[in-house]
């Protein structure tokens, strides 16, 4: 059954995202960007962790966990190391994604290059 709501509730954040590239006519970028603010703004009002407890990977693998990590990482090294913290746990919990995005789309452009 746990693959069963990971579907759907991965499914239904799809499916938001693709009412609003085609409704609403936004662009891509503003989607993603609506995306990660929604996905901080429900770790911000302990929602978040709640939906990844019921959903798992659906929760966890779109954009809107990325969120999440941000103000969650934020969130708890602020508590430790003050102003400071915000900006150390952002980057701690979300450098390896950051990372990889970097270094694969670096490959992948060296391999196909890309026009533009």
């Amino acid at each position: 059954m746990d693959f069963v709501w990971a579907f759907i509730v991965g499914g239904s954040i799809c499916v938001i995202g693709q009412l609003l590239l085609d409704i609403f006519k936004l662009t891509p970028a503003h989607v993603m960007s609506l995306f990660v603010v929604s996905g901080a703004v429900l770790d911000g009002f302990s929602l978040y962790d709640r939906l990844i407890e019921f959903a798992g990977a659906g929760a966890t693998v779109p954009i809107t966990s990325f969120g999440h990590s941000l103000l969650h990482g934020a969130m708890a090294q602020a508590e430790e190391h003050g102003f400071l913290g915000i900006a150390i746990g952002i980057f701690q919990l979300t450098s390896a994604g950051i990372a990889s995005a970097i270094l694969f789309g670096f490959i992948v452009a060296v391999i196909f290059k890309p026009k533009g």
